[in-house]
């Protein structure tokens, strides 16, 4: 779950997913590398707050993140 300054490629094959502990089917979800490195400078402002109060909250509003394989839509 570590953040990286290096850049990601265009299209990001995984996302860091964080599961609500209280609202089943609520969560949030960021484009990341095999490795769950979230680019913090590709998020729009609200993005990367929301990314960042995600990790705050860790086992208390959110599940530890997990690496998931994109949707292809």
């Amino acid at each position: 779950m570590d953040t990286t300054l290096s850049p990601l490629p265009s299209l990001p094959c995984f996302e860091l997913r964080f599961r609500s502990l209280f609202n089943q089917g609520r969560g949030l979800a960021f484009p990341c590398n095999a490795k769950g490195e979230v680019h913090l400078d590709s998020l729009s402002d609200r993005a990367r707050q929301n990314y960042l109060y995600a990790r705050a909250v860790v086992g208390r509003e959110y599940a530890q993140p997990a690496v998931v394989p994109r949707d292809s839509h």
